[in-house]
């Protein structure tokens, strides 16, 4: 009995996960989900067996997640600003007095 426990915590946490996907729309929220409830169910199998392959399983379930969500939180890498970004943050760049310099007539403006 004990046994299909952790199965059956298995394939609700897929099921979860899906549920969550299609339901936020946020795949990092269903992922997430997923690999929490996917933790418990490690847990529930190390719970009820007692040798070295349930604590093998259970590590690397939790391994396996603390890699996926680190790797995710970190996101993409950030893009080199363009020159037309760079111009415009040099032509509103403050003057020394904490003033913008107008772009057009020259004059500092408040």
């Amino acid at each position: 009995m004990r046994e299909g426990l952790a199965d059956v915590a298995t394939a609700l946490a897929l099921g979860s996960g899906a549920v969550v996907l299609l339901t936020v729309r946020s795949w990092r929220t269903a992922l997430r989900v997923l690999l929490d409830l996917l933790v418990a169910a490690g847990l529930l199998r190390l719970a009820v067996g007692s040798g070295w392959t349930a604590l093998a399983t259970a590590a690397a379930i939790i391994l396996l997640r603390q890699l996926l969500w680190a790797g995710i939180a970190a996101g993409p890498p950030a893009r080199a600003p363009t020159i037309g970004a760079a111009l415009r943050v040099r032509r509103s760049r403050p003057t020394v007095s904490g003033r913008t310099q107008s772009e057009h007539s020259g004059r500092i403006t408040p």
